[in-house]
């Protein structure tokens, strides 16, 4: 109660006491106590108190972060981010506010999208196809960003002396792709392009490795597949290429985020794309050194790794009405030729703090 009290109310009632009620020294003690308590507790709520400063929440939030750890997937031919893992730059923006990073290599996109839906990662990148999937599969993930990369960088090639001309001429015969990939929906745009249906075709699901294989033992007739694959088939082998994606297929990539990580830590998301932002301006003018990086991490000679640099873009831009619309015609596509189960709403899973 006496907290109600200034210290000269206080005082002054206390020096009454005594001259009226002659109270004992025990009792003035236990008066001073009180005093003691009050000073304690209005200075506590004095505005002059330190506990709830700037430079004090800077250290809260900085002993917050220290128990964050930003765990981000990557695959070694995504450019961006297997290069911000070997450049550590993150690591160092991160713990200056207070959080760490941890790195999980994926050898495709639906794997790192399926440790998302575990909880095993926050953050990766993958092409347009993947997202599409786990959506359907109620992951809970959001669209951050897109990367344009390019048209020019998938296309459907054939064995230099196949007697195939045009897109047309593919009607019976086995083409390879990996199943649900951007290069799966390049196929079926183009077919429907060239007049023909998905029936009309003889798919051959193949990841890339395997499907170099069968393209150079010739076990299949075609082959649709995208940047550096597209470039070493073509150097290797002489493959000619009869489309590219231009006007059928945009061939973007995604940068993806777990639902949980974006809701209660979008500050750290947004130091993430800070730092993929610069390094994309950096990759977007040193092809030459982006493909010396990529060497020995792929295995494939820099020469040919320069050449897919230079037919693809980078960026790190916010998703559009119609990147969404053209995303959504994917996921569309997929369902019609029933490789997704249920039909899915793009928009419904775009974060909105990228504008």
């Amino acid at each position: 109660m006496l907290a109600k009290y200034s210290p000269a109310r206080l005082i002054r009632i206390i020096s009454s006491f005594v001259k009226n009620y002659r109270i004992s020294i025990n009792s003035i003690f236990a008066l001073f106590f009180a005093l003691g308590l009050g000073l304690s507790l209005i200075s506590a709520c004095s505005p002059n108190n330190t506990s709830n400063s700037p430079a004090t929440q800077t250290v809260n939030q900085k002993s917050t972060n220290q128990a964050v750890v930003v765990r981000i997937g990557y695959q070694k031919a995504a450019t961006i981010l297997n290069a911000l893992k070997n450049r550590r730059t993150l690591e160092k923006t991160l713990a200056a506010a207070g959080a760490s990073v941890t790195w999980a290599e994926f050898p495709a996109g639906p794997p790192m999208l399926e440790a998302m839906n575990a909880g095993s990662i926050d953050f990766g990148y993958t092409g347009e196809s993947p997202p599409i999937f786990a959506q359907a599969g109620g992951t809970p993930l959001l669209y951050i960003a897109y990367d344009p990369w390019s048209p020019k960088a998938e296309a459907i090639i054939v064995p230099k002396n196949s007697p195939i001309k045009s897109v047309a001429e593919l009607k019976g015969k086995k083409i390879a792709f990996a199943k649900g990939s951007n290069s799966n929906y390049l196929v079926v745009k183009a077919i429907e392009t060239a007049g023909l249906k998905y029936s009309d075709i003889k798919p051959a699901y193949l990841a890339p490795a395997d499907a170099r294989a069968a393209f150079e033992g010739g076990n299949v007739d075609a082959w649709a597949i995208w940047d550096p694959y597209l470039a070493v088939a073509q150097q290797a082998t002489g493959a000619r290429t009869i489309t590219d994606a231009t006007n059928l297929a945009p061939n973007r990539g995604y940068y993806l985020a777990r639902q949980a990580f974006v809701d209660s830590r979008s500050d750290l998301l947004k130091t993430v794309l800070d730092e993929v932002s610069k390094l994309n301006n950096w990759a977007a003018n040193n092809p030459k050194e982006v493909a010396k990086f990529l060497e020995p991490e792929l295995g494939i000679k820099a020469a040919v790794l320069e050449i897919a640099e230079k037919r693809r873009e980078y960026g790190v831009l916010p998703l559009t009405d119609k990147v969404i619309a053209t995303q959504q015609d994917i996921a569309d596509t997929f369902h019609k030729i029933k490789l997704i189960p249920k039909q899915i709403q793009v928009k419904e899973i775009v974060w909105k703090g990228n504008k």
